[in-house]
Formats: structure tokens, C-alpha cells, sequence
């Protein structure tokens, strides 16, 4: 058993006969009365997100979560296969347990968390950024823009995130997953 004090992003916990995983959270100390913590919990069964306050000392259910690197091998439908860089055995994790699929690119390295007590995939986190090549956009014409214009571009993986306009075709860029927004041009 844990407490409140605990929580953090990424904990894994047995709430309502379900496994949820905290997205968000933020500690409240009202000037009047106790303090409580907010939080944004999201199901590893089917991806509805919830939003519950918890009061401070409440006792909250972990689950025990054993982490490993995997390796993005393909996807099949809605099914997503990953490979283990250490034993090579592959797993199948569904998709509405990935954070940004849309992002994921063959050979990316996710951390995965498996619940010790089945072996189910719990959640897949993704790296902090990913680079990407840029398979369509529109020519930016100069001269038209009075602050920073964007336009729309389509990356390799098929997701398409809006751009500044000196970017172009063929051109590799880093991907922040968790906003799914562009960061900046890689050089090579």
C-alpha cells in the first residue's frame, strides 16, 4: 500500500476493479481546510481518462511494475509487436496503451511496464523526442507571414503536425511525443 505522498507520473494503481495510470497530478494545500492531491488517471484496460481527487494520507493500491526496453518491430491493425533488447522475446501491446503511436517509428526504443503478478503490458512510454522525415508539405512562400506562420506537414510514420514554413520536404525534424509538436530541424 502507498499514500498520496507517493504518487507520481507514470505510477501504476488498482482503482474502481481497474488498473489506471497517472498521467497528472498536483498537490493542493488549500489555505483553508485539509490538503488533497488532483489527479489525472487514465485506464490500461480501455484508455478512458478520469479525473479524481484523492485526500492527503489516503492509502492508494500500487501495483508492482517491472520496466524493460523494447524495440518498435511493426504494428498489425491495432496490435503493436515490440521486441525485448535484452532477451529478444517479443511481446504484442495494444494500441490504446501507447502514448503517441502515430509517432512510432520501426527500430524506436520505448520503455514498457509489465504488471509482475500476470505479465500483461500495463503502458509504453516513449521518448522524450523522436526525429522524423518530413514526406510532404507545401512549398512556404516567403513574404506572407507577420509572425510565425506554420503550415501543415506530413512525417514518415503517416502523422501529420504543423511546422514553421522554412521546412521542406525530405527534411528531418525532432518530435516532442508528448505535445506531438515540432521542436527543431536535425542536421546531419
Amino acid at each position: 500500500m502507498a499514500s498520496t505522498s507517493d504518487i507520481r507520473k507514470g505510477l501504476c494503481i488498482k482503482y474502481n476493479n481497474d488498473i489506471y495510470k497517472i498521467i497528472e497530478f498536483l498537490h493542493v494545500k488549500p489555505g483553508k481546510g485539509p490538503a488533497f492531491v488532483r489527479t489525472k488517471l487514465k485506464s490500461v484496460t480501455n484508455g478512458k481518462v478520469i479525473d479524481n481527487t484523492f485526500s492527503a494520507g489516503h492509502k492508494i493500491d500500487d501495483i508492482r511494475v517491472e520496466t524493460q526496453k523494447y524495440q518498435f518491430l511493426y504494428n498489425e491493425n491495432n496490435l503493436y509487436h515490440f521486441m525485448n533488447t535484452d532477451d529478444y522475446n517479443q511481446i504484442s501491446v495494444d494500441k490504446a496503451i501507447l502514448d503517441a503511436p502515430e509517432l512510432l517509428k520501426e527500430g524506436e526504443l520505448v520503455t514498457i511496464s509489465i504488471n509482475t503478478e500476470d505479465g500483461i503490458p500495463l503502458s509504453a512510454e516513449m521518448p522524450a523526442s523522436v526525429i522524423l522525415e518530413i514526406i510532404h508539405t507545401e512549398p512556404g512562400v516567403k513574404g506572407n507571414t507577420a509572425t510565425n506562420a506554420t503550415k501543415p506537414a506530413t512525417l514518415e510514420t503517416g502523422a501529420s503536425i504543423n511546422v514553421p514554413l522554412f521546412i521542406n520536404e525530405g527534411d528531418k525534424i525532432k518530435v516532442d511525443t508528448e505535445k506531438g509538436s515540432y521542436i527543431e530541424r536535425v542536421k546531419e
